[in-house]
């Protein structure tokens, strides 16, 4: 696909009219007509066309016998009728001049039929005839919490600067779901299926100059054009920080995909070389992506892995140390000049001024907090920090814990954002109802305040430790090679 017809994608996630072939009269689990619902309930604000030769009434709007009758070639088009269908919907669109399509359909090359494979090559010689852009099939399509595009994900969804790529529809809904709930808005997201078509190198190209994506998400199984998405990638992370949820690594994952996409998921090895040699940041699960997003969106870029840790006590403070090391980051002795700051204020018993600065009670404590974190932010050594265990268990049944203490803390980190990347651990663990509901809460509470709160120390370490790689490599500190060679990892 040439620049210019990466530029055109926009329009699936911005159309003003769409069409749906296959929809029933009343609401269903899934398929066309739960799409068309959850379009009138997020506020869609463009005109809405369901294609029912049976019905001249489909939830409360006019419903027409085809594509032809429509009164002007809608913008988009989702296909939602059998995979036997397909191809003569496909012509359809064609003939009315409708090029932008979402296949919902699955029954294609996923299901390892040769039956299959033979349909989904029909739909792909259909869209180079006939010059249609398609998205699929089997898959979820175009996400756009901004022109209320919001038919799976979180409903009506939060609007950002993420842009999401991923074979898998229900993964990508989990995950939007997740991270927009913690305040990272999405700006556009695409299930792309089977991509028989558009694959993920054509969306990639398009976020890249995409000037409302700041960082870009992709959760693939397989490429087709290994040597584009690789030149690319290279050209992308630079500006963009790229994170790849990698699925089929294992011998029984690589099976599997076969049977969710029709596709081969590639070599591990090739794969390790590709994030070695672009930058792409991998991460293993979801767990790491939404944390990944956190440290990504939120935080402002680092120059060092020096990590200044607060709180935590004496043996989360050892433990907290070792994790800080095995992330490959450092936990230098704070200056004089920082230890002469805090020292006076750090009470004797129980507690050791230093790094870490082993004090539990931060929380009762702000003006402690704040001198600390000052002491930080001038300290040369020192490049992230860490606050732990902001709302320890006993916290809960604290008289002195009060909101406006925490709402006094969200103040000063939001004052002093960019000054160096600072994050929490609330550490809501456990049996607790209570506890557990608090917590999550409060984690809530402060990444929608933009301010990265992770649910264990060790997730928010591993998180900054990727961060702190792509800055290093971005900041010109480890230069990419070029001597991988890929071919393309899709069989004929």
């Amino acid at each position: 696909m040439s620049r210019q017809n990466a530029r055109e994608l926009g329009r699936f996630f911005n159309p003003e009219s769409i069409a749906v072939i296959g929809v029933s009269r009343e609401v269903v689990n899934f398929g066309g007509s739960s799409f068309l619902h959850h379009w009138l309930a997020a506020g869609y604000p463009g005109r809405l066309y369901p294609i029912n030769p049976k019905a001249s009434e489909v939830m409360g709007l006019k419903a027409y016998p085809s594509l032809r009758a429509l009164p002007e070639a809608p913008d988009l088009v989702m296909v939602a009728v059998r995979a036997d269908l397909v191809p003569a919907a496909l012509e359809e669109c064609a003939e009315v001049g409708a090029r932008f399509v979402h296949v919902l359909t699955a029954g294609f090359s996923e299901i390892g039929t040769p039956e299959g494979r033979e349909l989904e090559a029909r739909l792909a010689a259909i869209a180079q005839e006939r010059h249609l852009l398609i998205i699929g099939p089997n898959c979820m399509g175009p996400y756009s919490p901004s022109s209320h595009l919001t038919a799976w994900g979180a409903v009506p969804g939060l609007d950002g600067r993420l842009g999401i790529i991923s074979q898998s529809g229900g993964v990508t809904q989990r995950f939007t779901e997740y991270i927009c709930s913690l305040g990272v808005g999405v700006s556009k997201a695409v299930s792309i299926g089977n991509a028989a078509v558009l694959d993920s190198p054509d969306f990639l190209e398009f976020m890249a100059g995409d000037s409302e994506i700041d960082l870009i998400a992709a959760y693939l199984e397989s490429i087709r054009d290994g040597r584009r998405f690789f030149d690319l990638a290279r050209r992308v992370t630079p500006r963009k920080p790229i994170l790849l949820l990698k699925g089929g690594q294992s011998r029984r994952g690589s099976a599997t995909v076969a049977s969710h996409t029709g596709r081969m998921a590639g070599d591990p090895v090739i794969w390790k070389a590709i994030f070695e040699q672009t930058g792409i940041v991998p991460v293993a699960n979801i767990q790491e992506w939404v944390d990944a997003c956190l440290a990504f969106s939120l935080l402002p870029k680092t120059r060092g892995k020096g990590v200044f840790i607060v709180g935590g006590g004496g043996g989360n403070s050892v433990l907290f140390s070792d994790a800080c090391i095995r992330a490959g980051l450092e936990v230098p002795t704070l200056s004089r000049r920082s230890m002469d700051r805090i020292r006076p204020m750090v009470p004797v018993a129980g507690s050791i001024a230093g790094n870490p600065l082993d004090f539990w009670a931060t929380y009762l404590m702000t003006d402690l907090l704040f001198e600390a974190l000052n002491a930080a932010y001038e300290d040369e050594k020192i490049h992230m920090v860490v606050i732990d265990r902001l709302i320890p268990r006993i916290a809960f049944h604290s008289p002195d814990v009060t909101a406006d203490s925490f709402s006094e803390i969200i103040d000063f980190i939001k004052t002093h954002r960019r000054a160096k990347p600072t994050v929490f651990t609330i550490d809501y663990d456990g049996g607790d109802p209570d506890l557990i509901r608090q917590g999550s809460e409060m984690r809530a509470r402060f990444c929608r305040a933009g301010i990265p709160a992770f649910p264990s120390f060790e997730r928010a370490i591993s998180a900054l430790a990727r961060f702190h790689q792509y800055c290093r490599r971005v900041n010109g500190k480890r230069p990419a090679s070029r001597c991988l060679h890929i071919e393309p990892m899709r069989p004929d």
